[in-house]
Order: structure tokens, then C-alpha cells, then sequence
């Protein structure tokens, strides 16, 4: 089964282009190969590897900066996500979009189900749900992923960070209310993988299972770690950022159960999976 990446330099992308996946062949882009804002590009690579699956990972995520340059981040996710949707559909490829929580307003206090209603209170995640829309709307066998707290072993991310500021620092402060559930990125790819040969189409989420808070989260990451450092609790006041973080993003799983697929594991024992495998 041939499958093309996109945003193959990316925390995800790089996860799949270093997978080693029987019955799979799979192809990464990054964007010095494929610029997805370029609608004939899309259209002549995806006619060149003749994929019988995309997987659209690429995206412009810098959340904060987002706020500041809104037409740049619509033309990476929600003009791209149209380019590779339409060269998919053409090619006859079925489609994976990769989407995120921030689709949501992250004021529920019951995770969000696929069918709530969106309500995006950022750039990104305004741009985001505009590639949602462009899928849905472009082609016809489609999974649009919905995915929260991403990290791995490729790029940066929370645990790296939060590591690196530990060699640096006695004392570290973390927000403890903003709830949520992490996504380790191996965890993902082999999820999406499974979704991608079977014909159940639609809206999913995906995480690892399990909730936790900021704080906990990295609570967690120096337990498992074996690192000794102060770790104290904060608000999301304390630290204000130019987009502003759901308080909760909580997502229920109910198509992953529905349609009778595994669940991803808990996001415990995924981050000890990954904190062994960084060594």
C-alpha cells in the first residue's frame, strides 16, 4: 500500500517517514519537495507516486505567532489542506487529515465529542477547522483525525522542554489548569495506519488515553525520568500568550469504539515508552 506523507520534517511526518511498517510503502514530502500552497505541485506529485493514500501532516503550527500573521497561516491549512485534498481526489487517493483541539473552545467540562460543535477561539485553530471544511467538502473518502498535545521523538516538544529546563533550573512553575490528554506520536502513526485500511470514512479523535493537567504532565516526566527538581503549580494567568489555551480539550473517543478499532494506550505508559526509547 502506498502511502505519501506530507510534512515529513514534522514531529508526525518524521514519525512515518522512519517507520518501518509492513505492507506499507510510504513516502515522505517535506516542503522543499512539495509545497502544498502550490496547487499544480500537489497535483504533479501526487500524479508522479501515484499514492494510494495521503496523509496530510503538514501545517503551520506556531500557535502564538499565528495570532499576529493570519493570512499565511490560512494559506498553509486551510488553502494547502484544499490543494492536497483536490490532487487526492484526482489520483484517486483516499485522504488523512491531521487536525487538532483547537477546533473546540476548550470551555466544556465533558470531553468533547466528534460531533459537538466546533468553536475555534484562535488563528490556527480557526485555519484548522477551515482544512477540516475543505476535506469534507472536496473529497469523498476522507478521516479527518483530531489529535491533542503532540510530542516525539523528532523536533521539539513539551517533555524535551521540560527536560532541558530541568538541567537548567532548581525550580520550575507549570500551569495546572489547562486539562487535556497527551499524543505520542508513534502512538499516532500506528493508529492511523490501522484507521487508513479500513473504509470506516469520517470524524475521529485521537489521543492517548487517559486525562492529565500540564502540571501533571510534567510531574510525570521528571518521575519518570528520575529527575529531582521543585515543580510548583500556576495559572494560565500567570503566563498569557498571545492565542489562549483551552482549558480543556478533553476529547472522547467514541468513533475510534464505534467503528471497533484499539484505542491508543494510556499516555503514562506511552511517555515511559518514549522517555526509553530518547536514551
Amino acid at each position: 500500500m502506498k502511502v505519501l506523507v506530507t510534512g515529513a520534517n514534522g514531529q508526525l511526518g518524521a514519525e512515518f517517514v522512519n517507520l518501518t511498517a509492513s505492507g506499507f510503502d510510504i513516502q515522505g514530502f517535506g516542503r522543499d519537495a512539495l509545497d502544498i500552497t502550490n496547487l499544480e505541485q500537489c497535483r504533479e506529485v501526487l500524479s508522479v507516486y501515484k499514492p494510494d493514500i495521503v496523509i496530510h501532516c503538514a501545517a503551520y503550527t506556531a500557535v502564538d505567532k499565528a495570532e499576529s500573521e493570519p493570512d499565511e497561516v490560512f494559506r498553509v491549512n486551510a488553502a494547502g489542506t484544499r490543494n492536497i485534498a483536490v490532487a487526492a481526489r484526482e489520483v484517486g487517493a483516499k485522504l488523512c487529515y491531521v487536525s487538532t483541539d483547537y477546533v473546540f473552545d476548550g470551555k466544556g467540562a465533558i470531553p468533547y465529542n466528534e460531533m459537538d460543535q466546533t468553536n475555534p477561539q484562535t488563528v490556527y485553530g480557526k485555519s484548522k477547522l477551515a482544512g477540516e471544511q475543505a476535506v469534507s467538502t472536496l473529497h469523498d473518502r476522507y478521516y479527518i483525525v483530531r489529535t491533542s498535545w503532540v510530542y516525539g521523538k523528532y523536533g521539539n516538544n513539551f517533555v524535551k522542554t521540560m527536560l532541558k529546563m530541568a538541567g537548567e533550573r532548581d525550580q520550575l512553575k507549570v500551569v495546572h489548569d489547562q486539562i487535556g490528554s497527551p499524543t505520542y506520536t508513534l502512538d499516532l502513526a500506528l493508529f492511523l495506519l490501522e484507521l487508513v485500511q479500513t473504509d470506516y470514512y469520517g470524524v475521529y479523535h485521537a489521543s492517548n488515553s487517559g486525562v492529565c493537567s500540564w502540571f501533571d504532565f510534567a510531574q510525570a516526566i521528571f518521575e519518570e525520568s528520575g529527575v529531582s527538581i521543585q515543580l510548583d503549580p500556576c495559572t494560565t494567568a500567570d503566563f498569557p500568550r498571545p492565542a489562549p489555551r483551552p482549558a480543556f480539550s478533553v476529547m472522547d473517543h467514541s468513533a475510534i469504539r464505534i467503528n471497533g478499532l484499539k484505542d491508543l494506550r494510556p499516555w503514562r505508559e506511552a511517555l515511559i515508552h518514549y522517555l526509553k526509547d530518547e536514551k
